[in-house]
């Protein structure tokens, strides 16, 4: 009796298109509202002015990020599309043409000549445009561009980020703001670096400390312009 044969593999490859916009919208969101919070206590401003300019920066940034994201998605979207409606007159006009197309494609990825032909013959009858879209164009299911998902997974991503800074802010006393948001966010940074790099394969320690090392800079650079201004917001 055979038995069924049931092998699922995992490779971090498949995770690392989400994983990466998850992490950049969530560092993003930490250290753009750290670094807003840090320059404006720099300043002397008072505990209400940072926490409205910790908010203000939450909810900009968010909006942004959904935005600049729906936008850049969309224009990816839109491309897509056309290639899509180009390929669609080229079978309905072209068929043969397109048929050695997807065989040549076939041969290049190493099939013999007379099997390439076969297999694209028997994929264009399944799914003609579905075979071309993926192996000629690289359009997939997995990978279509969807502008909406992607502006509201940035905007969360980058709100979950942004929140732990101004939380810290509103319950640190007002003397130890500032370190509290450095030490909060930074731990935060670090953290987000190493589940990164670890779920890529690459090691956390480096990818803690070189997101930390940037974060350090960014701050360190707008509390700096915060009190060389001393401006109250």
């Amino acid at each position: 009796m055979a038995r069924s044969w049931r092998h699922r593999e995992t490779h971090r490859s498949e995770r690392i298109g989400w994983l990466r916009a998850a992490v950049l919208g969530a560092n993003d969101g930490i250290l753009s509202t750290a670094s807003l919070l840090l320059g404006v206590a720099g300043s002397g401003a008072d505990r209400n002015a940072i926490l409205v300019a910790g908010v203000a920066g939450l909810v900009a940034g968010a909006m942004s990020m959904a935005a600049g994201e729906y936008v850049s998605v969309s224009s990816q979207s839109d491309t897509e599309e056309a290639d899509l409606a180009k390929e669609r007159h080229e079978l309905a006009h072209e068929s043969e043409a397109e048929h050695e197309e997807l065989a040549r494609i076939y041969q290049a990825r190493g099939l013999e000549r007379g099997l390439a032909v076969q297999v694209a013959a028997q994929l264009m009858a399944h799914d003609a445009l579905g075979a071309h879209a993926r192996d000629e164009l690289g359009i997939n299911d997995l990978t279509r561009a969807r502008p909406v998902q992607a502006g509201l997974a940035s905007a969360a991503s980058f709100s979950a980020g942004a929140i732990v800074p101004v939380l810290v802010a509103a319950v640190s006393p007002r003397p130890w703001v500032g370190g509290a948001v450095t030490a909060g966010s930074l731990l935060l940074l670090a953290v987000l670096g190493a589940v990164a790099a670890r779920a890529g394969g690459a090691s956390p320690t480096v990818g803690a400390t070189r997101v930390s090392f940037w974060g350090v800079f960014a701050m360190a650079a707008s509390y700096a312009v915060g009190a060389l201004f001393g401006t109250v917001v």
